[in-house]
């Protein structure tokens, strides 16, 4: 066999391999990976020279970007101003799917996909619904969104590169706008409107629906100066863990637990709460509580 009959069938292999769905994405390609450099389709010394790609920083970059963004509660703050305009499942994918194409064409679709996604699935429990119905529509609308700058999308950020390195000048950021503006608006309209009828309906199965419990963990955050909730009493937090999903353990003061039972518990500066709850919803509770987070091992 010459090296394209070997690409053509390493190729076809890894694609029966994602189809198969029993193996994660990234060990069946880094295994093709290793593949091709044993048979010889890839030259040993270029093996991992993909890693030092300008699209693979980029991309690394941009999904810095978005954490920081996160921890900074822009998207938490952005989140509750969407909300209060859904009230069905063709609002939200209409709204989640616009915040999604236009925060892709900023930072990335993967990046923006990342961040509001969580979100998602959070309105979809609230409104009793399964996420399964809304989180294939919040994706095809962060790919469409991620066409309309260089950054936006991963091929674009490879093709601006190859295009500056073979005619000496690469693609601008909004080059891409003129035709992936149109096609984001249109997408985004016909998936909001007609497309996500066309979702399978195992995708709504009940049976499904424990595939999106989010997983808890615990986690402490630190009051500080500043904080709102400062000077309140332990059973004045119900408002506020509910909105966030939230469930206080315990509070630590001087090396002491006080159990989240302790409801009259005056909360004050430099004490450790204990949270129960989704990554994403002990993020929300601390934004909205301008309070910090600690290590496990800080007392």
């Amino acid at each position: 066999m010459n090296d394209q009959e070997l690409v053509f069938a390493l190729i076809t292999t890894l694609f029966v391999f994602f189809a198969y769905n029993r193996f994660r994405y990234d060990v069946v390609a880094f295994g093709a990976l290793a593949i091709a450099s044993i048979i010889g389709v890839v030259p040993k010394e270029e093996v991992f020279s993909g890693f030092g790609h300008p699209a693979v920083i980029i991309v690394a970059l941009v999904l810095v970007v978005g954490r920081g963004l996160v921890y900074a509660g822009v998207v938490e703050l952005i989140t509750q101003k969407l909300a209060k305009f859904i009230s069905g499942i063709g609002s939200q994918i209409a709204v989640m799917g616009s915040a999604a194409a236009l925060l892709s064409s900023v930072i990335n679709n993967i990046a923006a996909l990342a961040i509001l996604m969580p979100s998602d699935i959070q309105l979809n429990k609230k409104a009793k619904r399964n996420p399964a119905l809304t989180l294939m529509p919040l994706s095809f609308a962060s790919i469409l969104g991620g066409m309309v700058t260089m950054i936006g999308t991963a091929p674009n950020v490879v093709i601006a590169t190859y295009r500056g390195e073979t005619l000496g000048t690469p693609y601008t950021m909004f080059d891409f706008a003129y035709v992936g503006l149109v096609v984001a608006i249109a997408g985004v309209a016909f998936i909001a409107l007609i497309g996500w009828r066309f979702i399978p309906s195992t995708a709504g199965n009940k049976k499904s629906s424990n595939d999106f419990e989010e997983i808890k963990y615990v986690a402490n955050a630190r009051l500080v100066e500043g904080s709102i909730i400062l000077g309140k009493r332990l059973n004045e937090l119900c408002k506020l863990c509910d909105e966030a999903s939230v469930y206080i353990l315990g509070v630590m003061r001087d090396g002491e637990l006080f159990e989240g039972s302790r409801n009259n518990l005056l909360l004050r500066s430099g004490d450790l709460l204990v949270l129960e709850g989704g990554a994403h919803n002990i993020d929300q509770f601390v934004v909205s509580t301008k309070t910090k987070h600690t290590t496990a091992g800080d007392r």
